[in-house]
């Protein structure tokens, strides 16, 4: 396949930054044993094994952010980010467990999601989507786990965090008149695409696309939705966002783009394009023209950049809550970057009997 089918998180990479990744871990665990526990949060565990699967998964990421880096400077910035990891994983479970509190269900997004995975890799069925993942050595339940997992984590964020922040239109216009700067720019065009692929087919098959394409487009003019149709029929890799593509300046785009698109008021789409790997058609979902961009123009944008700017502080503020009301124990030699003072290890005893644990009773455990 020509991509990883959920996110980076899914797939290991044998490659020499993601070794030197693991040689380091198993430098720090020692002579421990793989299932180790090295965390517990309530009476979920963290184990040696899952610490070193998301750090070949880390290393894999910070491969793919800076591809034409040198060894020193990936090993460096890999260094970097597992001074978080730990604390990503514990953060995961602390959210995993607040959305089953919350009795939150997420199964029929998860339905959804693979869906939208299955048709970005022209795949014919959920099944061939197993058969896919699977030989990329996966276990299939383990694959549904962890997006039902990322989709639980991302909800209780929606909805005990994200919705909880009001931005007024007043710190809209305040970040405007300070910033004016930003928004003086050249003409440009924000778009969406339907994308039909046309690589390695035959004559006959690229005619039945043609045809598939100006389907969607008289359905576009006849007023279907171009969001729902990018979702549903198009093939490139922005159509689970329903197609958007960006923010565009002349230049930026190839020549029989840019003439298409440049010449297009906001809401309209052009024909169906052909390209050298496709038919394309392409919506202008704006058009700015050249200075100073008025505020109503730019107050979307002000209000997601400041709404990301206000989301990890918060987002922290609410996981040092979960924290508070949770039990968290770190096994000595690995390192919790949002410990609270006072935070347990693990210590590593003989096996006794079960007994009263008195922070226990004063913390929450999901029995």
């Amino acid at each position: 396949m020509k991509k990883p089918l959920f996110s980076p998180s899914t797939v290991l990479v044998l490659s020499a930054l993601s070794l030197l990744a693991a040689s380091n871990v198993a430098a720090q665990a020692k002579s421990t044993v793989v299932e180790d526990i090295i965390a517990r949060v309530n009476n979920q565990i963290i184990t040696l094994s899952d610490y070193q699967k998301s750090l070949g998964d880390l290393a894999q990421e910070v491969q793919q952010d800076c591809q034409a880096c040198t060894q020193d400077r990936l090993m460096t910035a890999l260094k970097d980010r597992q001074k978080d990891l730990l604390r990503d994983l514990i953060d995961q479970q602390l959210l995993i467990e607040r959305a089953k509190d919350m009795d939150t269900n997420v199964e029929a997004d998860v339905i959804k999601r693979l869906d939208e995975v299955r048709k970005q890799n022209n795949l014919a069925s959920l099944e061939d989507l197993q058969k896919a993942v699977e030989s990329q050595g996966i276990p299939w339940e383990d694959y549904k786990t962890q997006l039902r997992n990322h989709l639980l984590t991302q909800e209780v964020i929606r909805r005990e965090v994200g919705s909880r922040m009001d931005i007024g239109s007043g710190e809209v216009k305040q970040y405007y008149d300070a910033h004016k700067d930003e928004y003086n720019r050249p003409e440009q065009v924000a778009l969406a695409e339907i994308m039909l692929s046309t690589d390695g087919k035959s004559p006959e098959e690229i005619a039945a696309v043609r045809t598939k394409a100006e389907d969607l487009r008289n359905r576009l003019t006849k007023g279907d939705d171009f969001v729902q149709l990018a979702k549903k029929y198009s093939e490139g890799s922005t159509a689970q966002d329903g197609g958007e593509l960006g923010v565009f300046e002349h230049g930026q785009l190839s020549p029989q783009l840019e003439e298409a698109v440049f010449k297009l008021d906001k809401g309209q789409s052009t024909e169906v394009i052909q390209t050298k790997t496709g038919f394309e058609i392409l919506k202008v979902l704006d058009h700015y023209q050249a200075g100073l961009q008025p505020l109503d123009k730019v107050s979307g944008e002000i209000t997601n950049k400041l709404y990301m700017q206000k989301m990890d502080p918060a987002l922290r503020k609410y996981l040092g809550e979960l924290r508070e009301e949770s039990y968290v124990m770190v096994k000595p030699g690995y390192t919790d970057s949002a410990a609270v003072a006072g935070a347990t290890v693990i210590q590593e005893v003989a096996p006794t009997p079960d007994a009263p644990d008195k922070k226990k009773s004063k913390k929450k455990t999901n029995g």
